[in-house]
Formats: C-alpha cells, sequence, structure tokens
C-alpha cells in the first residue's frame, strides 16, 4: 500500500495567518493542457453563432486549472515544501494544427515550509 502523501497548503496570499515561514524553497509551477474533441469543438463553434454560456469550454477550463494545482503541489512536495505561497494562474490558448485549440493553465507560487 502506497503512503499517503500529506497535503499540501496552497495560498493566493503572501503568507499563512497563524503559521510562520521557516523555510522559503523558492518558484514551483504546474502546468495543465487540454483540447476538447472534434464533436466538442463543433458544437462549441456552433453555440458560438447563437451565443451563450459555453459548458463545455467551462468544464474544460476547470479541469484544466485542476491539473495545474495538481502539478503545482506535486512539485512543491518534490522539493520538501508544506505550503506555496502567493499562487496565481496564468492561461492561455494555442493552436495544435488542423483546428485544434489547445488550453493551457499555468500555476505558480513560492514553495515554503510554514509550522505553528
Amino acid at each position: 500500500m502506497a503512503a499517503e502523501q500529506s497535503p499540501v497548503l496552497i495560498l493566493t496570499i503572501n503568507d499563512c495567518p497563524g503559521m510562520r515561514v521557516v523555510r522559503v524553497i523558492g518558484p514551483v509551477y504546474g502546468t495543465g493542457v487540454r483540447s476538447r474533441n472534434i464533436v466538442g469543438n463543433f458544437l462549441g463553434g456552433v453555440r458560438a453563432i447563437f451565443g451563450g454560456k459555453q459548458a463545455g469550454y467551462l468544464k474544460m477550463i476547470a479541469q484544466t486549472r485542476d491539473d495545474a494545482l495538481k502539478q503545482l503541489a506535486e512539485h512543491a512536495r518534490s522539493l520538501g515544501a508544506n505550503a506555496v505561497l502567493g499562487m496565481r494562474f496564468d492561461s492561455g490558448e494555442f493552436d495544435a494544427g488542423q483546428g485544434q485549440a489547445m488550453n493551457e493553465v499555468t500555476a505558480y507560487g513560492t514553495a515554503v515550509v510554514v509550522e505553528e
């Protein structure tokens, strides 16, 4: 049975109330990249003509963001951190060819060790 990994606290603020930073490790990041399948792209294109909420794209972006956060936590943990401070997101879209749009989200921040 695999050992359970300890959680990494991820905060968008630059400190951790009630805790003190005992070690600053440095920058960490995690990136997620996803695309919709051809049917999803087609249906999204049809919906775009008429306007309105793009539920399929919203779901894809949320999943990509979650992927980036998971990788961010894994990167921080691999360096011995138990928290990431000042976390931010950056996102974009790029063309992977043949009309296939890829959504990319990067989460980044500063890996630290905190204690009470």
